[in-house]
């Protein structure tokens, strides 16, 4: 069985060049009471095409991924607001098309949009638990436990 993608998929994670924070906002808001709900949420916000500096004199176009990371904790509890860009390089002509379709529609292909945001996640959620614990705010994400259970009562049957 084959399957043919519009841009290869295991391309994607060689290509990132950079990745960097533009804002990191964490806020606490009213104290916890009850349940708290914690929503996450990341988006690319725009694409633009842009020069990478490899030592001297060697520049490639990348492609800029501007994109927004929020936590939301409700009711009212905080939130975490992340803004930032991944840089990309592509072969030129792959990298009109990327570019041609943001422009179209706003959109982009479910591999590419994929390998993207799984790279983004990853680094977003780290410094996410980072400040979260800096401001007192419960974990965005969930992290492991250990779970104590109550012995077993022993019976005697004889």
């Amino acid at each position: 069985m084959s399957q043919t993608f519009k841009y290869p998929l295991q391309i994607h994670f060689l290509m990132i060049v950079g990745f960097g924070f533009t804002k990191l906002s964490a806020e606490k808001g009213d104290p916890a009471k009850g349940k708290i709900d914690i929503n996450n949420n990341v988006s690319i916000k725009d694409v633009k095409e842009d020069d990478f500096s490899f030592g001297k004199d060697k520049k490639q176009n990348v492609l800029r991924f501007i994109f927004e990371f929020t936590s939301k904790y409700e009711p009212n509890v905080g939130n975490i607001l992340f803004e930032g860009e991944l840089l990309y390089m592509e072969e030129p002509k792959m990298a009109k098309e990327i570019l041609a379709d943001w422009k179209k529609d706003k959109r982009l292909s479910k591999d590419l949009m994929a390998g993207l945001l799984n790279t983004i996640l990853t680094k977003c959620n780290v410094q996410a638990l980072i400040l979260s614990q800096q401001v007192n705010l419960p974990s965005p994400i969930p992290l492991p436990k250990v779970q104590i259970n109550a012995p077993a009562e022993k019976s005697y049957i004889g």
